[in-house]
């Protein structure tokens, strides 16, 4: 089975939407700057809208698709050796290459007494500490948002197992994998966030069972309303309860960040209407190209304004966003041009898969701009 052209788009328009929002959860603070401690009132809140509640719906709803593209045109056509090997290459080798590559500007930064209390610190890490560090074995590796590819790449070698179980008991498999994903307080050790087994198991199911994806589409600005809505009631207790929050607000969130993929998927169904929209679907692999720079750059800029001396947090916030968007999109466009054979081993070959659009990176960056009012 095909993926029709409106599906298509929209899962597109889907990752390049939710990487820019998984930006927002990565913007670097410190104890002193944290939203909880309420010095800068209604902005405080809307970073705890953003970070805490709206935007941690990426990575389950991401693993969700990976997983409905998997099996979307079911077990007979699934080669498990020909998916490990292609998922190699487009998932875990560029986890391999991005991480090492920051692990090493670490390990030389702070050879030369740079970014000393911003980063791990390799030179005096246990063995143990390193493997964590360069393969997020037990935790997150330096570079954090890699963790998914890490998650996502286990959860495609379980995937002949989870198919089989969806396809014979997929209720029972589903209800015992998303209590697994509810529980607060919970390791499953093979992965490091237990929603992306439950969403990428959803994906298959999904997939596996022909579910039309357009089926509730009529109701997008009802799912809508009712996603920013709970939204805004979870950044409100967060808020009020947090950083340590209990059981059932946690509980709360764990709900939502799995939820809400329905609700960011009807916002897809209207935003693939716009202009912006069509022109965001087009973007291709510059939404891996974030999704792996940007917590690097995020960094670098939080330990250039420490060096700065200004203590007025908003102002990095906001500065931060106004210059990464940018940057990247100019430097996704000039390694594409420059080094086409370094962008595709760095994207994971994404410049095959589909076209892009034939858009500048100063176009690009001022959809982002006008996506974030």
């Amino acid at each position: 089975m095909n993926v029709d052209a409106n599906v298509s788009s929209r899962i597109n328009l889907m990752r390049i939407v939710l990487i820019s929002g998984i930006v927002f959860v990565h913007i670097p603070f410190d104890a002193a700057n944290s939203a909880f401690n309420g010095t800068y009132g209604i902005f405080d809140w809307f970073r705890v809208f953003l970070t805490e509640a709206l935007f941690r719906v990426g990575v389950p709803c991401l693993s969700a698709i990976s997983g409905y593209l998997l099996f979307r045109s079911g077990l007979e056509s699934f080669s498990y050796l020909k998916t490990v090997r292609t998922k190699s290459q487009t998932v875990l080798l560029p986890f391999l290459l991005w991480n090492s590559a920051f692990f090493l500007a670490i390990v030389v930064a702070l050879g030369f007494g740079l970014g000393n209390g911003y980063v791990p610190d390799p030179w005096h890490a246990s063995a143990r500490d390193l493997m964590t560090q360069l393969l997020a074995t037990e935790d997150f590796p330096v570079n954090v948002p890699l963790y998914f590819l890490r998650d996502l790449f286990v959860c495609i070698l379980l995937s002949p197992l989870l198919a089989w179980l969806i396809s014979r008991v997929p209720l029972l498999t589903l209800s015992v994998l998303l209590v697994l994903a509810l529980v607060p307080e919970l390791s499953l050790y093979i992965v490091l966030k237990r929603s992306i087994l439950f969403s990428f198991s959803l994906g298959i199911y999904i997939g596996l069972y022909k579910i039309d994806l357009k089926a509730l589409d009529r109701y997008a600005h009802v799912g809508v309303a009712l996603l920013l809505a709970s939204s805004a009631l979870l950044a409100t207790i967060i808020y009020l309860t947090g950083p340590s929050m209990p059981d059932w607000v946690q509980l709360f969130r764990n709900t939502l960040a799995i939820v809400g993929a329905l609700g960011f998927w009807l916002l897809s169904a209207l935003l693939i209407k716009t202009q912006i929209g069509q022109r965001l679907s087009k973007t291709g692999s510059l939404s891996f190209w974030i999704f792996c720079a940007h917590y690097p750059l995020l960094l670098f800029l939080w330990i250039i304004w420490g060096k700065g001396g200004i203590s007025i947090y908003p102002l990095f916030f906001l500065g931060s966003l106004a210059l990464l968007f940018p940057v990247l999109a100019v430097s996704n466009s000039l390694c594409r041009t420059i080094a086409p054979r370094l962008y595709a081993t760095l994207t994971g070959g994404r410049t095959k898969k589909r076209a892009e659009a034939p858009a500048t990176a100063a176009a690009i960056s001022s959809e982002f701009i006008s996506q974030r009012r």
